[in-house]
């Protein structure tokens, strides 16, 4: 909620749990629940909303705050006045008997954290208390605004598969865990998005909610909508029903971004290569672009038309090439062939090595956690390296100009002529 603070440390030691209950049934059922969870039963109070508001304008919130509005008259008059009193943070479930659509968006939208209608089960009242404690828990907001500029990368992969999104949790993880910087990581696949499931987490709807209802994006949605994978490391993923096409004009993934350079020091983006076609102005703002690549044809194809574009429309992000999962045997283009091909040399070689992967994968962890010490953590960290220090750095134009008078179709027929050349002298 989001009253004023209310002073703090020992004059205003801030309890786990409050319930203000209007019945036995369900005095007794929240009992037996908090006893489960831990929390003191004696914080479970008679008295429904009105007597939360009475109690709370004189006391200091609690962590989590559950309140019946069985009795309530006018619920969302009651929540508001329940808002002036509540300190920020408090996490807020409420209750009651009216089931109604309209009343369960206005409260939400009031800034609780769920309703459950009565009569609940006592499954419906864990789920809520755990969703709450995650809430809670969630890393608050730091004022970054004074000290170190805001870092903002995007990762973009040059054709599904070549581990863009590998690369982007190992970014993310690194800046938090090697930096130290306060970190978000923003996967914007949203209907299979793989950023949560790289460090074991439940992605939950927090992109869902903020692609329908962007006007609900602001610091306090980002706290409560984002999944802490660390003390310094956040993500915002989602798993959207693949029967659900998400309708956005693209106002939702500016203004997550507009938070995320306000909440976070640095913030990461999973950028699918179809998103700078639908939303270009994702990556105006972008400090670093990533682009991961593999050394194939159809790459270097999609490699040379995505670094023109980038050259087009984001003039003032810093782009680096890596080329990932390099087999050290026989490739389809060789380095150099590839380096011709695209105008530019590749910034980073990041070896294949299936046993790592499969490694992380198992362990539910980041490549880049995984692979410290290896030649692929060095790939990472030297990436990483790139991307830090792009802020600081003014971007060399000459590197990312293609050949002038030169059309994509003789770029990809010379790079096929060098390939057939090269063969015919084996």
């Amino acid at each position: 909620m989001n009253a004023p603070w209310k002073p703090s440390g020992p004059a205003a030691l801030r309890d786990s749990f409050n319930a203000f209950v209007c019945d036995d049934a369900s005095f007794d059922l929240i009992r037996s629940i908090c006893t489960e969870m831990g929390w003191p039963p004696e914080k479970i109070h008679k008295g429904g909303l009105r007597n939360a508001v009475q109690s709370l304008s004189v006391t200091a919130s609690p962590n989590i705050l559950f309140v019946d509005m069985s009795e309530s008259g006018d619920p969302l008059n009651d929540i508001n006045g329940l808002a002036e009193v509540c300190e920020p943070g408090t996490v807020v479930i409420a209750a009651g008997q009216v089931n109604d659509v309209r009343l369960y968006r206005d409260l939400i939208a009031s800034g609780i954290q769920d309703y459950l209608l009565k009569p609940f089960s006592p499954d419906q009242l864990r789920e809520a208390f755990a969703a709450a404690q995650a809430v809670f828990n969630a890393p608050k907001i730091a004022d970054v605004s004074g000290e170190r500029p805001h870092l903002t990368t995007a990762v973009i992969g040059t054709r599904g598969g070549v581990g863009a999104s590998t690369v982007a949790t190992s970014l993310a993880w690194l800046m938090s865990a090697k930096a130290g910087r306060l970190t978000g990581l923003l996967d914007l696949d949203v209907h299979f998005g793989t950023g949560a499931l790289a460090m074991d987490l439940e992605p939950g709807r927090g992109l869902t909610d903020a692609i329908e209802n962007p006007s609900r994006i602001d610091g306090l949605f980002i706290e409560r909508a984002m999944v802490k994978a660390s003390e310094k490391l956040s993500i915002l993923s989602a798993e959207a029903p693949i029967n659900q096409p998400m309708m956005t004009d693209g106002a939702a993934f500016f203004q997550l971004q507009e938070e995320f350079r306000s909440a976070f020091e640095c913030s990461v983006i999973d950028l699918p290569r179809n998103m700078l076609i639908q939303h270009p102005h994702l990556i105006n703002d972008a400090n670093a672009t990533v682009l991961v690549t593999e050394l194939t044809l159809a790459a270097a194809r999609d490699a040379i038309r995505i670094l023109s574009w980038l050259k087009t429309n984001a003039p003032g992000s810093k782009v680096f090439v890596v080329a990932n999962r390099v087999h050290s045997g026989a490739l389809e283009i060789s380095r150099n062939d590839f380096e011709q091909s695209i105008e530019r040399k590749i910034d980073v070689m990041i070896p294949a090595d299936i046993k790592l992967a499969t490694q992380a994968a198992k362990l539910g962890k980041t490549l880049a956690e995984v692979a410290k010490g290896s030649k692929v953590g060095q790939g990472l960290e030297s990436t990483m390296n790139l991307a830090m220090g792009a802020i600081d750095e003014v971007a060399d134009d000459s590197v990312h100009t293609n050949k002038k008078g030169a059309s994509l179709l003789s770029k990809i027929t010379d790079l096929k002529s060098i390939i057939l050349a090269k063969k015919q002298g084996n």
